[in-house]
């Protein structure tokens, strides 16, 4: 029997927090979030509560890395042989992977090894799965991200960001799908993560401990609830689980029919720019998090505001800064550069329609027709 998870609903405040981790829910593909605060701030238990939100995984029964019955062109090498032997692969229904990533972890548990001397004497391959495997198509999560070993940190970005684990030992190697949402927590007080990991995850936030002493009191009300009768607790909560993960199911089928128009390409374009963005990482981030923000609100085409919250996710972690001041990001200011950009977008959009039309006017005349 699994051990019951607070639920994601039960959370008071964060809404920041809580909107980064369901954009990735929505677009699993985004890029992960990061969630910077002190301790006792809520960053594992949203993690957790996340992967239990998220709706049930449609798996080939017996794959040992949760492959889709219904994509069988992320099918791993193993299934992708029993296909091809004309085994009938089942299907089995299981919930959402959650692993946590242990700062011990090494290299080998994470990736998976090979059993080389096996190769060598049988001719055949045998992977040992890692973390990768167990994590794929669910969520991965990382505390104290920040004190784990930098090219560890760097394999595990490079791994989300392709979706494929690619393990190679002695000439011999073995490949698996990797496709998952990365959550990394961190204490900046421990130190920070270098600007160029900062940079891979898509999305931060910084949670700080809620000052109003009523919403305070409401965190302890509930979570003591929760302590003494975990069922009991989840129970009350269950509709808004349920009505939340329906949210989530519609929002992923919406995702692809979003679409965006050429002024707003030019309106983040012109937002990263006037923030000195280095790189093109962040312009695609925003976008693929305001589709994801107006698949979730039910919309077809992404808005200002979508552009807006997107930015306030993926700009200040990318914004240079003090490292030893806190990150802070003035909202007021994102809104009167968002307002610029769009100002600009438009211009550029009548400069080259009438660049257009100019070059129609001057076009010579095509030939004659000929006559029958």
């Amino acid at each position: 029997m699994s051990v019951r998870v607070y639920p994601f609903t039960a959370i008071v405040g964060q809404e920041r927090m809580k909107r980064a981790l369901l954009l990735n829910a929505v677009d699993p593909g985004l890029g992960g979030v990061l969630i910077r605060g002190q301790r006792g701030s809520g960053k594992s238990t949203a993690a957790r509560a996340l992967a239990a939100l998220l709706p049930p995984l449609r798996v080939v029964r017996g794959c040992r890395f949760h492959c889709d019955p219904d994509r069988p062109d992320t099918w791993c090498t193993e299934c992708q042989a029993r296909a091809a032997q004309g085994e009938p692969l089942e299907v089995e229904v299981i919930p959402t992977p959650f692993v946590n990533l242990p700062l011990a972890a090494t290299e080998e548990r994470v990736v998976g090894t090979l059993d080389i001397e096996r190769a060598l004497q049988t001719g055949q391959r045998h992977f040992e799965p890692g973390l990768l495997a167990q994590a794929n198509r669910g969520v991965l999560y990382i505390d104290e991200v920040n004190l784990l070993d930098d090219p560890l940190v760097d394999l595990l970005l490079d791994v989300a960001a392709m979706g494929v684990n690619y393990v190679e030992r002695e000439g011999i190697s073995f490949q698996h799908p990797a496709r998952f949402i990365l959550i990394g927590s961190m204490n900046p007080e421990e130190g920070d993560l270098r600007p160029q990991l900062l940079d891979r995850f898509a999305l931060a936030v910084q949670v700080e401990g809620l000052r109003d002493p009523h919403l305070r009191a409401q965190i302890m009300e509930r979570h003591l609830a929760f302590e003494q009768d975990p069922e009991g607790f989840y129970a009350q909560w269950r509709e808004r689980e349920e009505a939340l993960r329906a949210r989530i199911v519609q929002a992923r089928a919406r995702l692809p029919q979003v679409h965006h128009t050429p002024q707003d390409l030019l309106t983040i374009a012109g937002l990263t720019t006037s923030f000195g963005v280095e790189g093109h990482r962040a312009d695609l981030v925003i976008l693929r998090a305001a589709r994801a923000n107006a698949a979730l609100e039910g919309r077809a085409a992404i808005t200002p505001e979508d552009i807006m919250l997107a930015a306030e996710l993926a700009l200040p972690h990318r914004i240079k800064h003090d490292p030893l001041a806190p990150v802070s990001f003035d909202l007021s200011d994102l809104a009167e550069r968002l307002e610029q950009a769009q100002r600009q977008a438009r211009r550029m959009q009548r400069l080259q329609a009438q660049a257009a039309g100019s070059s129609a006017k001057k076009a010579p005349p095509g030939p004659a027709p000929k006559e029958l």
